[in-house]
């Protein structure tokens, strides 16, 4: 995905500094004796994107006044952690573009996406160890675990057109929303905050994360390739059920729903603009649109329970103007 035009860019500058000891962390951590290991983990990571896990992990941080150095560390872990995520998704998805440029499996080939996938959560793990607190090993472990239910799940859902938006939300919450919230729960962590600011903070980041893969499945059918870096109708092409179909199908006449249920199943991109049409005209992107501000306002809610400060209020902004995302 490509940098989106305003990601709360005051949210940005505010952990600028931070995310210098983020990024001088993660190259220095990226060295390996292999050279096609630090080759792969560099093409990818220096493609860019918006880093918005270690920047959540940063201003909760922040939010919560704490200054451990472990903060740049564990910021370094979620963007692996995530790398490696993108490096296998693009395997199992075929794909051949992300944020604007060929995959790394496009350029390297598929083993070596996957092996150095591999490398990077071994390496976020290795990271982990240098916290020495068993509660962010914890964290950490499980998000991973779940990230990988998520992964799974959705190959099963692949080609499925009976998928409701509960299944919907099981596999963006298990796939894209878990990194979230771990990154804002272990802020809460570093700082030794309460359990119930740490909920809260765990709260926000699931929130936010779901209404991120949400609005980006909204861009699927509505965004340009240009900015976002990516092929639109790539969803459909994999098969992919995401809220705008089910929206779609179920709102459609019988012979729309009939059209869209046809081009999930084959993963049939034949008739892209007339199901972009059909999205459009049943109101299925207004309606997902919708579930994304929902969504948006309970992670807005969550900061109720943080310091107010210029931290917290970076939080609110995030939360707010990921609606606006054209990217």
């Amino acid at each position: 995905m490509a940098t989106p035009a305003a990601p709360a860019s005051s949210a940005l500058s505010l952990v600028a500094d931070d995310m210098r000891e983020v990024d001088a962390t993660i190259a220095m951590r990226l060295d390996s004796g292999v050279p096609l290991v630090g080759q792969v983990a560099r093409y990818i990571i220096s493609a860019g994107g918006k880093r918005l896990r270690p920047v959540l992990l940063l201003l909760t941080a922040g939010a919560l006044g704490c200054r451990s150095e472990q903060r740049f560390n564990l910021a370094a872990v979620v963007e692996f952690i995530h790398t490696a995520t993108l490096l296998h998704d693009d395997v199992v998805d075929e794909s051949t573009l992300r944020r604007g440029r060929s995959t790394a499996n496009e350029v390297f080939g598929n083993p070596a996406s996957v092996l150095v996938g591999d490398f990077l959560y071994s390496r976020a793990f290795q990271m982990m160890v240098d916290a020495g607190n068993m509660r962010i090993m914890q964290i950490l472990a499980d998000a991973t675990n779940v990230i990988a239910e998520g992964e799974v799940l959705q190959l099963m859902n692949m080609h499925d057109a009976s998928l409701d938006e509960e299944g919907y939300l099981r596999v963006i919450r298990s796939k894209t929303a878990k990194l979230f919230e771990a990154s804002a729960r272990l802020g809460a962590v570093l700082a030794g905050a309460p359990e119930h600011v740490e909920e809260a903070c765990a709260d926000y980041g699931q929130s936010l994360g779901t209404a991120f893969q949400v609005i980006d499945d909204v861009l699927d059918y509505a965004g340009d390739p240009a900015e976002m870096g990516k092929n639109l109708g790539d969803d459909l092409r994999e098969g992919k059920a995401t809220l705008p179909l089910i929206l779609a199908m179920q709102r459609g006449t019988p012979e729309e729903s009939g059209l869209v249920r046809g081009a999930i199943e084959r993963g049939d991109t034949e008739h892209l603009s007339q199901i972009g049409q059909i999205v459009q005209r049943t109101g299925a992107l207004d309606g997902t649109r919708a579930l994304a501000a929902q969504q948006a306002e309970r992670a807005i809610a969550a900061t109720a329970q943080l310091p107010q400060n210029n931290y917290s209020a970076s939080l609110i902004e995030l939360a707010a103007q990921l609606l606006q995302r054209r990217s």
